[in-house]
């Protein structure tokens, strides 16, 4: 029989070598995946669900870089014994979040999703520090706590998150995740709590200090996509990693060299600033550039589609009423407009739009009719528009007037028309579809980083996404001007992360990117 020596001595060596192997783990996160709809993608969400991060130390304000459309999410536990939320695991931010069991009576979006009881939880920390996150369509607001994070198979001690008590706009109430875990610096940290994966390596609970993502873009494939705390999974990639040196800590912000795409000049071409971002679906980048490659891809902005549907269909009825009644009783008469609104002048977004369109220069628009369809007391920023078809019609309407005083032709009416609705695809920050049946015959587009090309397809940069039952085939490219210091600035995003198995080494500040497998 073994002496009460030496039997304590090798229980002792047991629990040291159980505790060695609870740490320095390389742990696997499986991500679901949800399927994107178009009203998902649809511009006016994306900039309600777009806002600024204040910085803890209340210096320059920091754009949120996701925008809650995101398509990945996976599963995170809170307390003891833990409470579970599926939460979107992301780059662009560094606060851990989910929603509160003290939410307000009127938050719907905190009702519907799973909540933190702090009651339930042996171990919870009452920090009651307020928080909150400025998005476009509110304050996310609440209060800090510390609870027992739990992550696949680890155990985060005393992680500060944030339990939300509002959470506003639509956006919240019809996402499939409960709150965010952000993986991004700790300079972007609000309230400067640490960020769970500091936390993970503080106690030294990961292997390496890196993590990395594999999004599956198989959509017949069951798995979403996964997420490696510690290391990197080599049956996800194929070939070396290419690595970029991170360039400013808060966001995995990295230099790109330039940006190709058959038919465009000047996108990117003397280097910018990118992110690496879990969080946002699209690629997005600067207005301009990414008009100048929407338009060279033959991608046709859903309002100009709108608007060509509506001039083949109502052109025949302008013509015939706009003689016998007065100019701003005939939307309404055609049931484009509502009666009441009539006598407003040209809307907000109609006036941006031509106005911009003038600037381009093009062929078909000259300046002189621009004017004429538009006079100088409607191109105010202050008009705000009620409908996007109102719109179209009116601008039908004032063209029309002039080009029958013109004695132009139905038939030259319709094309000068057109060329006006195919002004409004210059918006870069307008969704953009391209027919389903064309994608073989569109370019490649690529990016260049740390010297290596990485090429997208168009089955790669175009979304095959629901439309009422309808494939709608959208542009993954997103306009959307980040201004100085922050920007311009390049987000890419899932489209770009599932065709690249990418790693975030923290210990060396740096991004690798790798043909994923």
């Amino acid at each position: 029989m073994m002496r009460s020596s030496q039997f304590f001595a090798v229980f002792l060596a047991a629990i040291c070598i159980a505790s060695v192997r609870a740490q320095h783990q390389v742990v696997k996160v499986s991500l679901d995946k949800r399927t994107l709809s178009a009203d998902a993608l649809a511009p006016q969400k994306r900039a309600e669900q777009l806002g600024l991060l204040q910085s803890s130390n209340g210096g320059e304000d920091i754009p949120i870089l996701n925008f809650l459309d995101a398509q990945y999410y996976g599963q995170i536990g809170l307390g003891s014994p833990p409470q579970e939320f599926m939460v979107v695991f992301d780059t662009g931010s560094s606060n851990l979040w989910v929603p509160s069991s003290q939410c307000s009576w009127f938050s719907i979006a905190c009702d519907l999703h799973h909540k933190y009881h702090a009651a339930n939880s042996a171990t919870y920390q009452k920090n009651n520090t307020k928080f909150a996150i400025q998005y476009g369509s509110g304050s996310l607001s609440g209060f800090f706590s510390t609870d027992i994070l739990t992550l696949g198979s680890l155990e985060v001690q005393q992680q500060t998150f944030a339990e939300a008590t509002k959470e506003p706009g639509l956006a919240f109430v019809a996402a499939k995740f409960d709150g965010i875990l952000g993986l991004g610096f700790p300079e972007i940290s609000v309230g400067g709590a640490v960020p769970p994966f500091n936390k993970m390596m503080d106690q030294g609970l990961v292997k390496d200090p890196v993590f990395s993502f594999w999004l599956n873009r198989n959509v017949e494939g069951k798995q979403g996509g996964e997420l490696t705390l510690g290391g990197v999974d080599p049956a996800h990639f194929k070939g070396e990693h290419v690595w970029a040196p991170v360039t400013r800590r808060g966001y995995w912000q990295i230099a790109m060299d330039s940006v190709k795409v058959p038919g465009t000049s000047g996108t990117c071409k003397d280097g910018c600033k990118a992110i690496a971002d879990s969080g946002t679906s699209l690629l997005v980048g600067p207005s301009d550039e990414v008009a100048a490659i929407n338009l060279a891809i033959g991608a046709e902005g859903v309002v100009a589609a709108q608007c060509r549907s509506l001039v083949k269909a109502y052109l025949p009825q302008l013509i015939k009423i706009i003689a016998t009644m007065p100019p701003d009783q005939v939307c309404a008469t055609i049931g484009l407009c509502d009666a009441q609104q009539i006598p407003t002048p040209a809307r907000k977004l109609l006036a941006q739009t031509l106005m911009q369109a003038q600037q381009t220069q093009q062929d078909d628009l000259p300046p002189e009719l621009l004017r004429q369809i538009i006079p100088a007391e409607q191109r105010t920023a202050e008009k705000v528009g009620d409908s996007t078809q109102c719109q179209i019609c009116e601008m039908a309407v004032n063209y029309v007037k002039v080009a029958l005083a013109n004695n132009e032709t139905e038939t030259q009416i319709e094309d000068k028309l057109a060329g006006l609705c195919d002004a409004l695809s210059f918006l870069g920050s307008s969704q953009a579809v391209v027919d389903c049946d064309k994608l073989s015959e569109l370019p490649d587009v690529s990016f260049t980083i740390a010297g290596k090309e990485f090429g997208l397809t168009p089955e790669q940069y175009i979304l095959k996404v629901d439309a009422g039952g309808e494939a709608q085939c959208i542009s993954g490219f997103m306009g959307l001007d980040i201004p100085a210091p922050a920007g311009p600035l390049w987000i890419m995003g899932d489209i770009f992360l599932g065709a690249y198995h990418t790693v975030f080494d923290y210990g060396n500040e740096r991004v690798g990117f790798a043909e994923a497998a």
